[in-house]
Formats: C-alpha cells, structure tokens, sequence
C-alpha cells in the first residue's frame, strides 16, 4: 500500500471559508455579545459540544454496538475519551505522535488494548472488499502518516486526510474506526472546530460506501486524486459545516436566555 499523496488533494476551499466563517461567527458572539460574560467562553463552548455529544452520542452507540448493553458501554467509553481529549487541548496538547493513538485505543476499546497492549496487529485484516496491508508494514505506514500531516497547513484537511489513511491502513485488530474519529476530533477541537460525527444510519452507510470506493480506486491508481477520495472528503466537510451551525444555534440560545432573564429582572 502507498499512502495517498498530499499534494494531489482537492478540497472545497468554499465550503471551508463557510465553516471558518461560523467559526468566528461563534467566537464573535462570546467575545462581544452583552449577553456573554468573559468568563463564560469555554463553559458555552463545552456546553454547546456536550449537547452536540448528547445529541448524535445515542446515535452513534446504536450503530457501533450490538445491544443496550454494548450500547452502554460504547458511550461510557465515549465519553471517558473525549473529555480526555479536552483536557489534553486545555493543556496544548494537540494530536501529532503516535503514542497518542495507543493512548485513544485504551481508553475507546480497552478490550483490544488488553489483547494486544501497546501493538498493532499481527495478522492480515479485510474491511469490506478492501484487504488491509500486511501487518509487517503497519507500524512504518503509521509512522509514515504522521509525517505527512505535518506537511498539511489547514487543520481541517489535514484531519479529514488522517482519518481516511488510517482506516486503509487498519493499525489495530479492532476499534479501528472509533480511535481514528476521536483522534480527527482532537485535530479539529485543538484548532476550536467542532467534532465531527456521523448523525444517523444512512450517513453511517454513506460513510462506508464511499470510503470503501475510494480505497478501492487508490489500489488501482495510488496516485490519482479520483471521485471517490474527493466524495469522501466532501462529505466530512458538509458533516463539519452541519454541527459548526448546530454549536452556533447552540452558543447562540445562550446568550438569547440570558438576554430574557436579564429583562424580566
């Protein structure tokens, strides 16, 4: 397997400057607006992505797990990495060495870790129709990833490209797609976006589909930037752009009750 080439990647450079523009729509909001205290900034950013988490967390349990017991326990572990992932941020920590993905791994699918503490897998993995590499070259491609993106200016692109690299690489006998969506989180939280996540079933196909079509173009082509790469790409960029309005609507209402409450007193 050859990792997809930075310099061919095509991106919606509008579809970004929209999101950057609700981005410092929300941040105008908290710095400026009468009804937002100085002191509230983080607080209305962890309320609005707490209640972005409530909201698609259920969702996303359903899809993942098998029953309400797996259920429980996918978003207790959900839970438990993504508000390390915060604290990480608040202590500058962005996401850029590769002890951190064996740090998500423990914390996301403590049951994976425990049969293969601190290792990528050792046996040849197939997602779908597409066959991973072998385990012999894992750790280098990993390694190799890591260096790539540090090539990569915007943060937004930069994300997106890790996540779709490691899920063709598939580093870990399992957990493989929730440490690779917590660890693009990270990458776009450090740079104050909004998680991404997938909202509901058809999306989760979508996501599958599309991701499953792009690796199988690649292993034809590894380097030809093609339509299915670009698709998948345009879609986690219309999931960013859907929850950066669903945080503003969120930070938003905030200040508008406290606005009310200030004028009934």
């Amino acid at each position: 397997m050859k990792l997809l080439p930075v310099e061919i990647i095509q991106i919606n450079q509008n579809k970004i400057d929209e999101i950057d523009k609700i981005i410092k729509s929300i941040y105008r909001l908290i710095i400026y607006s009468r009804h937002h205290l100085d002191d509230d900034l983080l607080d209305i950013y962890l309320a609005g992505y707490h209640n972005l988490k409530e909201l698609v967390g259920i969702k996303n349990a359903q899809m993942e797990a098998q029953n309400e017991e797996e259920a429980k326990e996918y978003l207790l572990n959900l839970k438990v990495s993504l508000d390390f992932v915060v604290e990480e941020i608040i202590l500058q920590n962005n996401f850029e060495k590769e002890v951190q993905l064996f740090q998500l791994l423990r914390l996301v699918s403590p049951e994976t870790n425990a049969i293969h503490p601190n290792r990528y897998r050792q046996t040849l993995v197939q997602v779908g129709g597409h066959i991973c590499p072998e385990p012999t070259i894992v750790a280098h491609l990993v390694s190799e990833l890591f260096y790539k993106i540090q090539s990569i200016q915007n943060p937004i692109i930069r994300a997106i490209y890790f996540h779709h690299e490691l899920i063709r690489i598939h580093p870990f006998v399992d957990g493989n797609g929730r440490v690779t969506r917590i660890a693009k989180n990270w990458m776009l939280m450090y740079d104050l976006y909004p998680p991404i996540f997938i909202n509901d079933a058809s999306q989760k196909k979508e996501y599958i589909n599309t991701l499953s079509n792009s690796f199988k173009e690649l292993m034809k082509q590894p380097d030809k930037w093609n339509n299915y790469t670009s698709q998948f790409f345009e879609q986690e960029l219309d999931r960013l752009l859907y929850n950066a309005k669903m945080l503003y609507e969120s930070i938003n209402l905030t200040g508008q009750n406290r606005e009310k409450q200030i004028t009934k007193q």
